[in-house]
């Protein structure tokens, strides 16, 4: 019970980072390899906060996604007049920073790492805040401030000719995004027990990105499934420690050659998304059957004359 409990724990807890990085890639279009770094800071703040201060763990994760989203305050100012590839490699360039900070910062255990946390994350508060970061995720993108994120995505230059302050869409969903980070790294800090900066290291930015990418981009949706199941197929072939990682590569690969669009594909769950998708489906069928009647009709002129 107790590791079906840890599953469901680190799938909530990518939930909610994933559903950050979703804002920020899936619906403003801006790539990010640095969100492990806002969930380091999120993970160390929650760890002084609870350990060194001694303070609930509600202000641990309070504190860690402020910290986050002060950190992503300083580093927009700097990156987000950057574009494309730039933006990229600036995320990345902090992500790293970051975890060399905390490796070279001894107070919070260095390299060796800081154990002996507080185990304060459960399932229960785990699955909450995830509803929560979705629910909100939500009525984030359905809003004026949403549609204007996928203006900057779909065409930056229309979205500004449009009166769209552009840099304020992009400041607005890089700081969402790290709130989202930070809250994942204070809930995985205190369900380890054991934080090191060896966790929050440029692979797991890369897996948070390959989430996205898998469930689909612009789909909250499947920016969900897609976390939860790649955290859950790697754990299902644990047994094979040497290939499990491989058969995660493998499903990876599947899924971005039959559908490159991802699983849901800017599609989402619920009753409009659902209503929307069987519309385009209708008008697509009606499309077909429309051509290839025009089709017969062509050939028979044809064998008439």
């Amino acid at each position: 019970m107790d590791y079906i409990n840890g599953i469901i724990m680190m799938c909530g807890i990518n939930v909610i980072a994933v559903l950050g990085l979703c804002i920020l890639t899936g619906f403003t279009g801006m790539f990010s390899f640095g969100h492990a770094g806002f969930m380091a800071i999120g993970a160390y703040t929650s760890a002084i906060v609870t350990a060194k201060l001694g303070l609930p763990f509600i202000m641990g994760i309070t504190c860690g996604a402020l910290a986050a989203a002060i950190a992503s305050l300083g580093i927009g100012r700097l990156t987000l007049r950057l574009k494309g590839d730039y933006f990229c490699l600036a995320t990345m360039g902090f992500g790293e920073a970051i975890r060399l900070v905390f490796n070279n910062w001894k107070w919070v255990g260095g390299a060796i790492g800081w154990p002996g946390l507080g185990s304060y994350t459960q399932v229960w508060n785990v699955l909450l805040i995830a509803a929560i970061a979705v629910i909100v995720s939500w009525n984030l993108i359905g809003s004026k401030h949403g549609r204007n994120m996928i203006a900057v995505r779909e065409e930056e230059l229309a979205a500004k000719m449009t009166g769209i302050d552009t840099y304020k869409s992009k400041m607005l969903a890089l700081v969402a995004s790290a709130i989202l980070a930070g809250i994942a790294g204070a809930l995985l800090a205190h369900k380890l027990t054991y934080i090191s900066p060896k966790l929050f290291n440029m692979v797991k930015s890369t897996e948070l990105t390959i989430m996205v990418i898998f469930g689909g981009l612009g789909s909250i949706s499947g920016s969900v499934i897609g976390a939860v199941l790649l955290t859950w197929i790697p754990e299902q072939f644990r047994a094979f420690s040497e290939w499990r990682l491989v058969f995660y590569g493998l499903a990876v690969v599947l899924i971005m050659i039959g559908r490159p669009q991802g699983l849901m594909g800017g599609f989402e769950l619920t009753p409009a998304g659902l209503k929307k998708h069987f519309k385009q489906r209708a008008l697509k069928l009606a499309a077909r059957k429309s051509m290839r009647e025009g089709l017969i009709a062509s050939a028979g002129e044809g064998d008439k004359s």
